[in-house]
């Protein structure tokens, strides 16, 4: 199936239901090829399994400096300079 962006938002359950019948969707802007929609292999469990057993996750999960989520945030979000 091939969708717009206007079609994402406007014909969102039939590119579902394409998805369910395991197809894949490919995404257009301005006539270009942006993207692929593809559906999941095994379910979400399945793909949650896969994300969990990655070597990158949890690859920063000692530095103290993250031991406060929202705090951390905080600091990225902060200005540099003060004007």
């Amino acid at each position: 199936m091939k969708a717009s962006i206007l079609d994402l938002r406007r014909r969102m359950p039939d590119i579902l239901m394409a998805l369910e019948r395991r197809g894949s969707v490919i995404i257009f802007y301005r006539g270009k090829d942006r993207g692929i929609l593809t559906p999941l292999s095994g379910g979400t469990e399945a793909s949650l399994d896969d994300l969990l057993s990655d070597p990158a996750f949890g690859l920063w999960k000692d530095r103290e400096e993250y031991a406060d989520p929202v705090a951390a945030v905080r600091r990225m979000r902060k200005r540099r300079y003060a004007l």
